[in-house]
């Protein structure tokens, strides 16, 4: 058992490492995402030393795989992406026109509403000048970004930091591990080691699981939308994707957003019904299949806790805690299991003569 003085030192630890974690959240990033990406490398890198290979080679070969699969996937969607975001652009004008002429006095024949307006034609206006000056501010920001000696370094800093960080911690994970073991108390050992096991067993499964689960959920919808025609297919089925690692709100934002684009390209009901289907089929994809098979029970959180965990980590840290709102939730759920499996030997549950 801990004594008084131990368990205050323990609480003001964290406090303290709260509130460094606060002010320091935006220099913490490139360290956080490399502390990820060697997380989830490290059990490659273990499987090549278990066929003989030394450390630092194979720390090589998974670091350039990992570069090559990131290099590629940004090499390949980023243009895609910015054909997509043309095509709303040339498109938008056409959909508020739609808007007026069709979705307007639809609602109002519906609705009953006497009167229903919106001032579509200032608001395409002002979007298709402003769409006009992109090029310019964007151009304009560039420049402000290019004689900014300090804005410069600091982007440099991270796009530099993020792969070091990675191959470095990736190299001496296991001598880490070993130092910090080297640390704990003697007599807590046992426990913190299997503690720590079912911590790691738990978030690396669940992050590498729900990672597949995001890409594949992605494919699913972009490859669907595709088949109905949807000229957005990739833009809304990647952000569908993407944000699927909070329950539900990529289904709900997907059907959000498809359903208003089909129904402004289309102009029918038809390709609604179409959409709904594609992330319905999604949907029972990755709740029978894809999360079952890849990702399972590791956790143990209700959809709810993982959504409040995202938020709170977002509303307290900003994007540092939306990146560790699911790591840190992962190893609370292990440690409050601990504390119940204690408590249900103690005497204050028993009344015997428990722990």
């Amino acid at each position: 058992m801990l004594t008084d003085t131990q368990k205050w030192l323990l609480l003001a630890g964290f406090v303290v490492s709260a509130m460094l974690l606060y002010l320091l959240g935006p220099v913490l990033t490139p360290f956080l995402v490399g502390a990820g990406l060697a997380y989830l490398g490290d059990p490659l890198v273990d499987r090549l030393e278990a066929k003989g290979l030394p450390r630092t080679p194979a720390v090589v070969v998974v670091f350039s795989v990992m570069l090559a699969v990131l290099a590629s996937a940004f090499v390949v969607l980023v243009p895609l992406l910015q054909q997509q975001v043309e095509v709303l652009i040339d498109k938008l004008p056409g959909y508020l026109d739609w808007l007026e002429r069709e979705a307007l006095p639809w609602l109002q024949r519906q609705l009953g509403f006497a009167e229903l307006r919106f001032d579509l034609v200032s608001i395409k206006q002002a979007l298709m000048t402003h769409w006009q000056q992109v090029g310019g501010v964007a151009a304009d920001v560039l420049g402000s970004v290019t004689r900014s000696g300090l804005a410069v370094m600091a982007w440099l800093a991270t796009v530099v930091l993020i792969p070091l960080v990675t191959f470095y911690l990736l190299r001496d994970w296991d001598v880490m591990i070993m130092r910090l073991s080297a640390l704990v108390p003697r007599r807590h050992l046992p426990v913190v080691t299997r503690l720590a096991a079912e911590c790691d067993a738990v978030l690396g499964g669940f992050l590498r699981g729900q990672l597949t689960v995001m890409v594949l959920l992605g494919a699913v919808y972009t490859l669907g939308l595709w088949l109905v025609g949807l000229d957005l297919a990739l833009l809304i089925g990647l952000f569908a994707g993407l944000v699927s690692f909070i329950p539900y709100l990529g289904f709900i934002l997907g059907v959000l957003f498809a359903g208003v684009a089909a129904l402004m390209q289309f102009q029918e009901l038809f390709p609604l019904l179409l959409v709904l289907a594609v992330f319905g089929v999604g949907q029972v994809l990755e709740s029978f299949v894809f999360t079952p098979l890849l990702v399972g029970d590791r956790i143990g959180l209700h959809p709810l806790g993982v959504i409040f965990a995202v938020m709170a980590g977002g509303q307290l840290f900003g994007f540092v805690g939306v990146l560790l709102a699911l790591p840190v939730t992962a190893v609370l759920v292990v440690l409050l299991r601990y504390a119940k499996e204690r408590y249900l030997i103690s005497r204050m549950y028993t009344g015997g003569d428990g722990v």
